[in-house]
């Protein structure tokens, strides 16, 4: 006997209109970077423009994530779209470390022979990726909170402009003192935000995919909070992943007392058995096999 309590439909469409608007500065953003790093040979510049391109993609991951969540699921694709996000994630955390590596292997080169760095023009555009960045981030700021979608948006778009910010200060200081390394400098700040974001991206994607327990969900605790209910004597065959982000799921073998099939009382502690979990735990999509203590003597071994 199963029974699934199911949160299944996909989260809201809305704010698509928002995420639009942040891609669309972001990418501008990147177009000009573009052409100030090619005009200027500014190392921190080429990592910056290089690091919100990376973050226009996640920008234009979270637009497509909440276009396609929209989309029902199929008798072959019975979740939909929403794994597409960590595929997309996994793409972007490789593509972050690949920058984070060039940017320690140039900057050795740079500190034995830094190159002339016209500090005027990189003022400019420093200022142009900080004003596109902020303007981005009023967008998203009143909806942060809304989905993780979002706050995963906005969090880029901030690091965006923290290195931006690098930049000025750079440029900066090259017009008024002269120092050549503050553009290296300014390069490996950018680079220590980069790294730690992207393996822990790698981690988190890595999770999903590899279909491990969702952070802070703790199966030991689940079963005990499991037996705590009326006439359940075991559980077993436990099982908890993360399909997308905001959508865990959990299955589990639950054995009760062979009678409970028999009065009719098994229906209500499938009910209570969903209850547990959604309101202890937030899974709200949940797969419980319920067995009558007899059950387990046929059980396949693999099942623990």
């Amino acid at each position: 006997m199963g029974h699934a309590g199911h949160s299944h439909a996909p989260p809201e469409g809305g704010h698509r209109g928002r995420l639009a608007v942040a891609f669309g500065i972001t990418a501008a953003i990147v177009v000009a970077q573009v052409v100030g790093a090619v005009l200027t040979g500014s190392l921190a510049l080429l990592v910056d423009t290089a690091h919100l391109l990376v973050d226009a993609g996640g920008l234009g991951i979270a637009l497509f994530a909440a276009h396609v969540a929209l989309r029902p699921p199929t008798p072959q694709r019975t979740w939909g779209y929403r794994r597409a996000e960590a595929l997309a994630a996994l793409a972007q955390a490789a593509v972050l470390l690949a920058v984070g590596v060039f940017v320690l292997v140039e900057a050795v080169q740079r500190l034995q022979d830094p190159p002339e760095i016209p500090g005027d023009e990189l003022v400019v555009f420093g200022v142009i990726g900080l004003v596109g960045n902020v303007a981005a981030l009023a967008v998203l700021a009143s909806r942060r909170s809304a989905n993780l979608n979002l706050r995963a948006a906005f969090l880029e778009v901030l690091n965006d402009a923290l290195g931006s910010l690098a930049v000025i200060v750079a440029a900066v200081v090259i017009t008024t003192t002269g120092w050549l390394y503050a553009d290296t400098v300014a390069a490996l700040v950018i680079g220590a935000l980069i790294v730690p974001r992207a393996v822990r991206l790698l981690r988190e994607t890595g999770a999903v995919l590899l279909e491990s327990t969702p952070a802070g969900l703790d199966l030991d605790e689940v079963r005990t909070h499991l037996l705590r209910v009326d006439h359940v004597r075991e559980i077993h065959d436990v099982h908890a992943s993360l399909i997308a982000t905001g959508l865990p799921q959990l299955s589990a073998h639950v054995v009760v007392d062979t009678g409970c099939f028999r009065d009719g009382h098994a229906g209500r502690i499938l009910d209570e058995l969903q209850d547990c979990v959604r309101d202890h735990f937030g899974v709200e999509h949940t797969t419980f096999q319920v067995e009558p203590d007899t059950h387990p003597d046929h059980e396949h071994p693999t099942h623990a």
